[in-house]
Order: C-alpha cells, then structure tokens, then sequence
C-alpha cells in the first residue's frame, strides 16, 4: 500500500471533525453569549528518507523526509466578548468585560456568559433552564460570605425605618413677647414603623437672643416623661446678626422608648434658623425615617447591586451579583445548556464584584450575542470542504495508480 492513502485519509479525519466545528458555529450563530470554537492542525510525523550530513571535503546534506499525515492538534473554544443587544427585560443581563455569572441547580455551581434571567414564582432569578443565579444577600463586597440563590420579593418585603435625624430651617421672631411661644407639630417614625406626632415649642428667654426649646407628644413618652408631658431640650442662642450661635447653643437629642421598638433617638439641627425681626415660621426641612412600605420594584446597577424600590419611598439594596474570573477562559469546559465548568487548566474561579479585578461590568436590559461571525464561518467553510475535496481526490488517485500495479501482470 502506498502511504498517499493513509495520509489522505488522516486529512479527511481532521477536516471533517473542522468541518463538524464550523457546522456548530453556523447553528449556534444566534445562540445567547454562544463562544465559538477553532480547530487548529499539526503534521503527524514524517518518514526519514536519508539523514543529514556535515559539510567535509564534499558539501553537507540536508535530511530527507516524506510527511504521513495530519492530525487535530486543538479544538479550542475563543471567549473573547461578542455584540452586546438591547431587550425589554429589566431582568437581562449582559457582561462588558470579562467574568461569568455563577449559577446553581442546587448541587453544583456553573458559569455562563448567558444573562437570560428571570423571576420564577418564588421570587428567585433563574436563567431559561430553571438554574438560579448565585450571589450575595445585602450590599458592598461580601466576597467571602457563602453565595446563596438571588431572591427579589416584590410585593413580600416589607420594611421600615426609625427617624433619626430632623433638621429645621425658618424665622423665630425677635419681637416676640417673653409670654408668646411658637409652635410647630411635625411626625416621627420609630423602628416598626409607627407614626407619632410631636410638637416642638419655642419660647423666648430672658436673653433676647435665646429661645428655649421644649418637645411634647399625646402618644409617645418623650425621655423621663410621660405622655403629654413637655419636656426641654434645651437653649437655642442667635448672634447679634440673627445667625445661630452653635458653641454657645445648648440642644440635646429628643429620645423616646416606644413599647415593642427599638429606642428612638433624633438628632436634631436647627443650623438653618434665624432670629430676625419677621414673622415666625420656624419648620422641618429635612427628616429621615419612613412608614411601613413594600417592595414594589427594583433595578440592576452596573457593579451588580439589586436596588429595590418601597411604596414609602425607601431604597435598599437588597442582594449584589457577583462575578467569577478565570485565568484561562479557554480551559473551561461545556456542559450544554451556555454552561461552563472549571478544569484543572482553567484554574479556580476567582468571585468578586462587577468592575474589580479584571472584571467587566453589567448592563441591564441587554444580552450578549453569539461571538461566531457567520461570514468568517462561511469562509472557513469553503476552504476546509475545498481540502475535504482535495484529500478524497488523493484517495482516488492512489487508487488508480494501485490499480495499474495490479494490473502490470497483464
């Protein structure tokens, strides 16, 4: 037998397993964060015909060989990023970078390019097969808590905040007599989120530029008291110009121990008031604390905090998505589905957050598409059947010079 046959057919081996890759990049052309693969060719060895020979008195020559084939040397996947396509879902994701998200099926943790994700009935984020997307409960770089399924639970959670914080801005009057006293009612909320009315009380002190400042609530004990009873928190002082004298200024936090919450305790500003000859209109400008309110809605930041939106106007962050980096991305493995898993030549994954550590970050409402360029494909595709062609055409040549040998007899 002559050795263009198992050559030729060491050809046709590899461009077929190249031609079935380039068959799975054109299917997977449109296939969600699809990475496609090459195929990469090495000869398989060679027949020595005469070694070399060192220049003497005669020239040197160099060696003889006659090559026996070819052989697959690499099927690798490319994960460089392909184009990235806006969609209507706030829940699609799509990484501008490196990194994949880590999903689970409850056994094992996968990686995946593949920002598919929705909500099924208990709230979680899942991808199209139903694998739920891991990450980390509350908010910043937790990277070394344990990653458990995303859950956004709209319309479920509900949440409250105590007041903390209460800052005036307006007028005392400077005319105002000795015997006159302003007042002002204004709500606070403690950690359940019930709603208490208060009133402050300013009244005139013997310094004309002082006013002393007393606080009173029907249903609330406000410190040592009881219930309606008002009780001072102190001295407010203005200079000469009208302006609030902080140093000399005397104002204590207003505290309270509201039954079943946590103790209430505001500090309170009044670095926006005056004392000017004007009317009195001394009044909240700003104050935290909220009611009771559900989650109603919730975004996707670029660094992967789940920011959600309450009926009283709160906003949490309620879970952070990571992302897994890996040294080698060609040394994953598929597992179907546009899922990944490590080797022992991908190296360990590496979790943190979007944007830090050579990892990209997340847009919403998009979805990385298939990096497998058709027109690319199509060329490859010519040219790898044009050498199919050609090592069949090997084959039946070496037929027919076979088959004059066997027939020199005649």
């Amino acid at each position: 037998m002559i050795r263009s046959l198992s050559t030729a057919i060491s050809g046709l081996r590899g461009n077929q397993i190249k031609l079935d890759v380039i068959g799975n990049n054109i299917a997977n052309v449109n296939t969600v964060a699809f990475k496609k693969s090459q195929v990469r060719f090495e000869d398989l060895l060679s027949q020595t015909l005469q070694g070399a020979t060192a220049p003497m008195i005669r020239g040197g020559m160099n060696p003889s060989q006659v090559g026996m084939g070819m052989r697959v040397s690499s099927s690798m996947s490319t994960h460089y990023q392909g184009p990235i396509q806006n969609t209507d879902w706030e829940t699609d994701l799509a990484i501008e970078g490196a990194g994949y998200f880590i999903v689970s099926d409850g056994r094992e943790h996968f990686y995946t390019r593949d920002g598919s994700f929705g909500q099924d009935a208990s709230g979680h984020l899942v991808n199209v097969n139903g694998l739920r997307l891991m990450g980390w409960a509350g908010a910043g770089d937790i990277s070394g808590a344990e990653l458990v399924p995303l859950h956004i639970p709209l319309g479920e959670q509900a949440v409250a905040r105590a007041t903390s914080q209460i800052s005036f801005a307006g007028n005392l009057d400077v005319r105002q007599a000795a015997d006159e006293q302003y007042s002002y009612e204004q709500y606070i909320y403690d950690s359940l989120g019930r709603c208490y009315f208060v009133e402050f009380t300013f009244t005139p002190a013997e310094d004309s530029n002082s006013w002393l400042c007393a606080v009173s609530s029907e249903d609330l004990a406000i410190g040592p008291g009881d219930p309606g009873t008002a009780v001072e928190l102190g001295e407010l002082h203005f200079t000469a110009e009208g302006n609030l004298d902080p140093a000399n200024s005397t104002i204590t936090n207003l505290t309270a121990a509201p039954g079943g919450a946590a103790p209430i305790e505001i500090t309170l500003s009044f670095l926006g008031c005056t004392q000017l000859a004007a009317a009195s209109n001394i009044l909240v400008r700003e104050q935290n604390g909220f009611p009771t309110g559900e989650l109603i809605s919730f975004e996707i930041g670029r660094s992967g905090a789940i920011t959600g939106s309450y009926s009283n106007g709160m906003i949490e962050d309620i879970g952070q998505i990571p992302l897994a980096f890996f040294t080698n991305p060609e040394g994953l493995i598929r597992e179907g589905g546009n899922l990944f898993q490590s080797t022992s030549n991908s190296g360990e994954a590496r979790r943190g957050l979007p944007g830090t550590e050579g990892r990209g970050l997340l847009r919403s409402s998009s979805l990385e598409m298939s990096n497998a360029d058709i027109a690319v494909e199509f060329t490859e595709l010519i040219t790898t059947s044009r050498a199919f062609q050609a090592n069949t055409r090997v084959v039946t040549t070496s037929d027919e010079i076979l088959m004059e040998v066997i027939n020199m007899k005649r």
